[in-house]
């Protein structure tokens, strides 16, 4: 299974994203890969927020390694799963899409809830990976079936 995470910057929701459910696949025995990108470029090669990489760090998952992308129209083709962090990046993937099969890897983390974007308050990011940890612990459950 291949799981993209996508959020505006790609250095605060989306590499917490990617450390969570790549902690928590791994811990569950499944042999899944989990990337995550942007839909913006201000940030491309770069590594996360020192914020995201703290709270991560808080809770044992490094993340520190990780290099900010650009999200790509063949990531359409790359993943099994998109998931978006708010309904801007869900407009701003879905207008890549080329067709219906593309459209449907791609929904929202927190089902119909968004995350919010804590980059310009230093006091969301705990909040924002526990909201994060819930949806990628629901999206396990989801895909295994148990």
């Amino acid at each position: 299974m291949r799981i993209l995470m996508v959020c505006l910057g790609n250095i605060c929701r989306s590499p917490l994203a990617e450390g969570i459910m790549q902690h928590l696949a791994t811990a569950n025995g499944l042999n899944w890969e989990v990337d995550s990108a942007g839909t913006g470029n201000w940030h491309v090669g770069e590594g996360p927020d020192r914020r995201s990489t703290r709270a991560a760090g808080n809770h044992g998952i490094d993340i520190s390694k990780q290099v900010c992308r650009l999200f790509r129209e063949s990531d359409f083709d790359e993943f099994d799963h998109i998931f978006v962090m708010d309904k801007n990046n869900l407009r701003d993937v879905l207008a890549l899409a080329r067709n219906d099969e593309d459209a449907q890897k791609v929904k929202l983390l927190l089902g119909d809830k968004v995350v919010p974007d804590p980059y310009y308050d230093d006091t969301q990011f705990e909040p924002v990976f526990m909201l994060i940890e819930g949806g990628c612990k629901d999206i396990i459950k989801e895909l295994t079936n148990s």
